[in-house]
């Protein structure tokens, strides 16, 4: 519906956690999905394709489950994919779909974080994917990315900024090096995928239970702390909040959803560290993570973590400036989510629309010669 409604002339579809959570087992319906998709009826109009799959469960050293998919339509003259090997751009031509050689291709760079980023999640899956493409003259990169999350509330609950706050932006700080350095010539760039943006949970749950007060539960045997319970002062000592490793179950979801949560967006702090380098549209849609994954109830999250904008498109700055703002359509750059009333899984996606000029990468542009992209 999203694609019919915008009609984009040139489509960037970045997946992660391709294969589901149980990818041995999941991961045989992804070719059929893939195929699926490359003939639906909805697609017919892009007679061009490129689908690079990570599917390689096997190499634990490598292995990301990112996905990413580009969509020329029939009507996009001149498109090109640069070869990171031979360091020049090849005109694409008919639907071609990689999975198993993506460490071979070069029309990609792929990488997986060191262990020694995360180092308590053995298995971790974390990593990126650049390509590099030229529209109409206009070059840039897409990265499509997978942060590492947080692995215990109460752990991200102890300092402001959190730990793992910490270990996302070293991980990022080493994506944006990447991608800038001397190897290739720099262009314009965006980079989007599940950031695993946190609020900052130290603040969060002092501004939602100002009024309350703290119970500590420890475990018998270790005293390791295990669960906390903030009650009303009053009020028959109502619970508000209860925070365990893996639950966060906050008595009012409403503040979370109402007027998209904007009341929250103060406490997303971990990409102001970013500000010199990357740049992001206005948020005006609800936390995309985590929602429940009961199919009947798209709207509700789960009370597993604190509600946050885990997926994110960010730009850097000469991209920002490649975007054309039609002072007479307020609606040519749209920056929302998909399916707010449908299950999708635990991440709502979002999307970015928005048209580019042709040239615009060019010092002098032909303002007038649009291509939609999204």
């Amino acid at each position: 519906q999203v694609v019919h409604a915008h009609k984009p002339h040139f489509m960037a579809l970045h997946c992660q956690e391709f294969g589901g959570k149980n990818y041995e087992a999941s991961m045989s319906h992804v070719d059929k999905f893939v195929k699926e998709l490359l003939s639906s009826d909805a697609m017919k109009d892009y007679n061009r394709a490129r689908v690079y799959l990570d599917e390689n469960y096997k190499s634990q050293e490598h292995f990301t489950a990112l996905g990413s998919f580009y969509f020329l339509h029939e009507s996009l003259k001149n498109i090109y994919q640069f070869d990171f090997k031979a360091k020049k751009y090849k005109k694409v031509t008919g639907k071609e779909i990689y999975s198993d050689t993506l460490e071979s291709t070069p029309m990609l760079e792929k990488e997986k974080f060191p262990q020694d980023y995360f180092p308590e999640c053995k298995w971790s899956r974390k990593g990126f994917i650049r390509t590099r493409w030229c529209i109409t003259d206009c070059a840039f990169d897409l990265v499509n990315i997978h942060l590492f999350h947080d692995a215990s509330n109460l752990i991200a609950w102890e300092t402001s900024p959190s730990v793992y706050s910490g270990i996302r932006h070293k991980a990022l700080g080493y994506v944006l090096d990447r991608i800038i350095d001397q190897r290739f010539e720099k262009v314009s760039y965006f980079v989007f995928g599940d950031f695993n943006f946190r609020l900052d949970a130290k603040a969060v749950v002092e501004t939602l239970c100002a009024k309350a007060t703290m119970q500590t539960v420890r475990a018998a045997d270790t005293n390791e702390v295990v669960k906390l319970i903030f009650r009303e002062s009053d009020n028959d000592r109502k619970v508000m909040l209860q925070l365990e490793k893996k639950l966060f179950d906050y008595f009012n979801q409403d503040v979370f959803r109402d007027n998209n949560g904007t009341a929250l967006l103060e406490f997303d702090r971990e990409l102001s560290v970013f500000k010199d380098r990357l740049y992001e549209l206005d948020i005006s849609f609800p936390p995309s993570y985590p929602y429940s994954e009961d199919s009947s109830q798209g709207k509700q999250y789960m009370n597993t973590r604190c509600p946050a904008w885990c997926d994110r498109i960010l730009m850097s700055h000469s991209a920002k400036e490649l975007i054309l703002k039609s002072e007479n359509d307020e609606k040519i750059v749209i920056y929302d989510h998909i399916g707010p009333n449908v299950c999708m899984g635990d991440h709502k996606p979002v999307f970015l629309s928005f048209r580019i000029a042709a040239g615009a990468g060019k010092p002098i542009a032909n303002v007038h010669k649009c291509c939609v992209v999204q």
